[in-house]
């Protein structure tokens, strides 16, 4: 069974000009294709966190490149394209006091997906499924548009 928690890669920047540059095209010559980003920033730093085709291969690359990555485990909920879609997930998670650090979303196919961190991430994913709702596979998730 294919693992249902999703890599996502991190990367601190500092806020100066060329930085993000600079890591897209290191991922971009390493062939890792960037299927979701969130970028964030206060006044001194920057946090991009990425779905990548190949989280182990873009966090190597990166080190090689002496930049500093890390590698989290998140889960990818698959949303519906539904008025009221994710607000049911979320409130699902809630109920079963599952902690939601932070999110960001992004469009794969017929349907988007939620990228969710929380404190418990294999058990936002079995409360998710036992609730009715899908959860992108590992494979699925690291692939844009299927």
């Amino acid at each position: 069974m294919e693992n249902s928690l999703v890599k996502q890669l991190s990367v601190f920047l500092e806020n100066r000009e060329g930085r993000l540059e600079e890591v897209l095209d290191i991922l971009a010559k390493h062939q890792v294709n960037i299927v979701a980003l969130s970028l964030a920033d206060t006044e001194d730093y920057g946090m991009l966190r990425m779905i990548v085709s190949d989280p182990e291969t873009g966090k190597k690359a990166l080190k090689e490149a002496g930049i500093t990555s890390m590698l989290t485990e998140v889960v990818a909920l698959r949303v519906p394209h539904a008025t009221g879609s994710l607000a049911k997930a979320i409130h699902r998670l809630v109920d079963n006091q599952i902690n939601i650090e932070y999110m960001y979303a992004f469009a794969n196919g017929g349907d988007a997906a939620a990228v969710i961190k929380s404190d418990h991430p294999q058990k936002a994913v079995s409360v998710l499924q036992e609730g009715g709702f899908t959860v992108y596979q590992a494979g699925e998730a690291y692939k844009a548009n299927q």
